[in-house]
């Protein structure tokens, strides 16, 4: 060995005692986050203090819509060759679904939540403005989705580059043959996740995220969907801390028994309540925004709770086949724990 590589190694060396390498604290932790990525991204809670949440505001992909390519047998629109689907029998104008989005949004700006924009979509990507489903928040950022839709196959992309923009840490992209929806994606507590498994979210999708969630202490609980239900977030979602909004017959007994279990009481809806009053947002603990369209019965079982309700006009961005909480997929909430 030479002088010159002998006295190298001995500045290696001295750097390493002065500076050296450390695995704590960990990645996840508030001072690591806000170090090295800007704020303390991510979610272990559904209920803590919204602070960033992802939207996207529906844009010219809206134009492929032709109402004259309905399909018969079912009721819908859509053309196989060009890429597009409409889920519903009603195509509403395209300035209603954007004004009820915008009227949206500033309810959210109104409570102190930070609303950001996804990046531009392709033309064909007519479910993009339901953010939820390609992108869930965990301890220390997100995990990209693979939807099951290829309709929807390349929402993740876009996804990507805008929490690349924000600086979330994207801590897994569920890939192979995984298949991975946030609509069915739920936090219980800090150290509990359900994950609704279903036509839209597969055993090998639900797999790796939980081994990113068990390297963080967390449970995941699965829920096996009914029939062709897509999503848990159509029957379940939390409204404030250990208090859910369930609609009991599309939830499996199991689930509901876990539920007691964990000491997380529920509110069914009424019969008579619009479906959609599930599929609400909780953007603090016991306050909710929930589309138009409950029942007396129900607000009056929340109002008993402390659940305070604030509801904004949904009922033609639900005509695609997505509520509130599926338009809306935050990045950023504060702990209850």
């Amino acid at each position: 060995m030479t002088k010159k590589d002998a006295d190298a190694g001995y500045r290696y060396q001295m750097t390493m005692k002065m500076f050296g390498t450390h695995a704590e604290p960990a990645f996840e932790t508030r001072s690591q986050l806000e170090s090295g990525w800007g704020r303390n991204w991510g979610c272990d809670t559904d209920v803590g203090q919204l602070r960033v949440v992802l939207v996207h505001r529906p844009g010219n992909e809206l134009d492929i819509v032709d109402p004259s390519k309905r399909i018969e047998e079912t009721g819908t629109f859509g053309d196989i060759e060009e890429g597009w689907y409409w889920q519903s029998d009603t195509i509403p104008p395209a300035d209603d679904m954007r004004s009820q989005h915008d009227a949206l949004a500033s309810a959210l700006g109104d409570h102190g939540v930070e609303v950001v924009y996804m990046d531009e979509v392709g033309d064909r990507m007519l479910k993009s403005c339901y953010t939820r489903d390609s992108v869930v928040a965990i301890k220390g950022g997100a995990i990209v989705c693979r939807l099951a839709n290829n309709l929807r196959r390349g929402e993740e992309r876009h996804v990507s580059r805008t929490l690349s923009e924000l600086g979330v840490p994207i801590l897994r992209t569920v890939h192979g043959t995984g298949m991975m929806e946030g609509g069915s994606f739920t936090w219980l507590n800090s150290k509990t996740v359900a994950i609704g498994r279903s036509v839209r979210v597969n055993e090998e999708g639900i797999a790796q995220v939980e081994e990113v969630l068990n390297r963080q202490g967390v449970e995941v609980i699965r829920v096996d969907m009914a029939g062709y239900q897509i999503h848990i977030d159509g029957a379940f979602v939390m409204v404030d801390v250990n208090l859910a909004l369930i609609n009991p017959v599309q939830l499996p007994f199991v689930f509901l028994e876990k539920l007691k279990e964990l000491k997380i009481d529920t509110v069914d809806i009424s019969p008579t309540d619009d479906g959609w009053i599930v599929n609400s947002l909780a953007i603090a603990p016991g306050k909710v925004l929930m589309p138009e369209g409950i029942s007396n019965r129900t607000h009056d079982a929340l109002d008993r709770r402390g659940v305070e309700i604030v509801t904004v006009p949904y009922a033609a961005m639900q005509l695609n086949g997505g509520g509130i909480h599926c338009s809306t997929s935050p990045l950023l909430r504060d702990s209850i724990d």
